[in-house]
């Protein structure tokens, strides 16, 4: 029957044709799916972890991060393209094989079918077994990422102490229990991969030994049969793949729910819906009370009390881990208070909008950070409109104009990652510029002239009295001579508020301040007064 021939070979055609349709469908659209999540949880997980607070920062690893942002968001945009496409296209098969089938011949495709459910269970089985296997890999990738990120960071230390062999080793040793790790799936799967082939391979079995006899005797043609054992061998494929898409959605499952740990995380410091917003501030600055402890739960600030009014200086002095810090952190509204309230004009920082409370202060931290950008770039990163006559006027400010001339590209000079070109004294200063650049009301010094020389750090002092002006300034140092002349210090020790008031008035005292003031100044300062009397002699 030469038309049921070309009605057959015309339908081959239009099949073929409509497969090439939907797998361009297929390819196009699932690679376009994979990469447009990519692109969207990135964009998530990086805004994620920019809004969190410094107490997520100071309990995280970068290298952690990292992983989670690269590797954990690379596996699972592979599965949610290409992976659930293919998935299923596997699927609609199956369902249309065992259609076939049945209607081919109920009966003896209900026998060939019986290992089916065995194998939807082996699968399933399969994939619940080796997830957290998968997230155990992931964990420990981030793991190998701190390793390499805390190494990289610490280079000049690694081989100032010559310690290349003990970082290679400790680095060896986390890559091979990342591969550990690796070696347990693959010999879960090589365990479960024949027995997915071995049930396949049953009902080809069944079919011959149950149809094999129908055939012979007439029962069903000889064509039946074999398009049953057709069917079945159609079907090893996708049983294969789906093997390999139930490994991709556990490595997916697995890399998404540490995505999604740190993008579904509350923040711990929230906005208000009605926060308040204020485009000018006076600079008046309360702690009422305040006591805080880090997550750790050791107490850092005991019942603080104090009051800034609006262009005082007002200095912070005492012990290393005294609070010091903490102090000034919190008018930021890097964290959030225990007890107590912290007031910014009046209004306490939790009610405050957080960008409009972190616009009017400036700050200068103790290690100043600079991006691997230009000097300009790193002047103007807190106003971006910034002209480059603010840019120059600000540097001047700071006593930084002088050394970026002489640097080979002036403010276009890019400073390496970390500001790793410049000397610690400049890059306080490039920090200090940046901070004055914005205008702030309230600015915070936090050790800001601990990197320079005694000479560099005349020069600022000299600049920031200026500066100052108007503005309530909070100074942090350990040097007295940079406190001297502050309208109020305040000596913080163990977290408490043990001195407060002026340089003369805490000398009085004999207390703390004075301790540290015999340490540091009183010879230094009888040594200029004996050297002024000989001059006037």
């Amino acid at each position: 029957n030469a038309r049921a021939l070309f009605m057959a070979g015309g339908t081959i055609l239009l099949v073929a044709l409509l497969r090439g349709v939907a797998g361009f469908g297929q390819r196009f659209f699932g690679e376009w799916l994979s990469h447009r999540t990519g692109y969207d949880l990135r964009n998530h997980f990086y805004d994620s972890v920019q809004h969190q607070p410094f107490s997520f920062h100071d309990r995280s690893l970068t290298g952690d991060m990292m992983s989670r942002a690269t590797s954990d968001i690379s596996e699972t945009e592979r599965f949610n393209g290409i992976g659930l496409a293919d998935l299923l296209a596997t699927i609609i098969l199956l369902i249309g094989v065992t259609g076939a089938m049945l209607l081919e011949a109920p009966r003896l495709a209900f026998l060939a079918l019986l290992p089916m459910p065995v194998l939807i269970f082996a699968t399933v089985r399969f994939g619940g077994k080796i997830r957290p296997m998968f997230k155990r890999i992931q964990e420990q990738m981030g793991v190998l990422s701190t390793a390499m990120q805390e190494s990289m960071t610490g280079i000049r230390v690694v081989k100032a102490f010559s310690r290349e062999p003990f970082e290679l080793e400790k680095f060896d040793k986390e890559n091979d229990a990342w591969f550990q790790q690796r070696f347990r799936v693959i010999r879960a799967w090589a365990s479960n991969w024949p027995f997915f082939q071995f049930l396949v391979a049953l009902s080809i079995f069944i079919l011959l030994w149950f149809g094999g006899p129908l055939a012979m005797a007439g029962a069903i043609t000889a064509g039946t049969l074999f398009a049953l054992i057709s069917y079945v061998l159609m079907l090893n494929g996708p049983v294969q793949r789906l093997g390999f898409l139930v490994n991709l959605a556990a490595t997916a499952g697995a890399s998404a729910s540490r995505v999604f740990d740190i993008m579904d995380m509350p923040s711990e410091i929230s906005e208000k819906p009605d926060a308040v917003r204020m485009d000018h501030i006076a600079g008046d600055v309360r702690f009422e009370n305040v006591s805080f402890a880090y997550q750790s739960g050791v107490q850092v600030l005991h019942d603080v009390t104090f009051h800034a009014h609006p262009g005082q200086k007002i200095a912070l002095i005492g012990p290393t881990g005294s609070g010091k810090s903490t102090v000034t952190n919190l008018i930021l509204r890097f964290y959030d208070v225990r007890d107590g309230r912290v007031l910014v004009d009046g209004i306490d920082v939790r009610d405050w909008q957080l960008n409009s409370l972190r616009t009017h202060i400036g700050i200068v931290q103790q290690e100043p950070f600079l991006f691997s950008q230009t000097i300009a770039q790193n002047i103007a990163y807190g106003k971006g409109d910034a002209t480059d006559q603010e840019i120059v006027a600000a540097a001047k400010a700071a006593r930084a104009d002088k050394f970026i001339h002489e640097l080979s590209g002036g403010y276009n000079t890019r400073v390496g990652e970390r500001g790793v070109t410049l000397s610690g004294g400049q890059k306080q200063r490039v920090a200090i510029a940046r901070a004055l650049l914005t205008d702030p009301r309230i600015l915070i010094l936090d050790d800001s002239t601990s990197s320079v020389d005694t000479e560099t750090e005349h020069l600022i002092q000299e600049a920031l009295a200026v500066l100052m002006e108007g503005r309530t300034t909070f100074i942090i140092a350990q040097r007295l001579l940079t406190l001297k002349n502050a309208d109020c210090i305040l000596v913080l020790d163990h977290g408490r508020i043990v001195e407060r008031g002026t340089h003369e008035e805490l000398l009085e005292k004999r207390g703390l301040y004075r301790q540290i003031y015999d340490l540091q100044l009183k010879d230094q300062e009888e040594f200029v007064a004996l050297q002024k009397r000989m001059a006037m002699d």
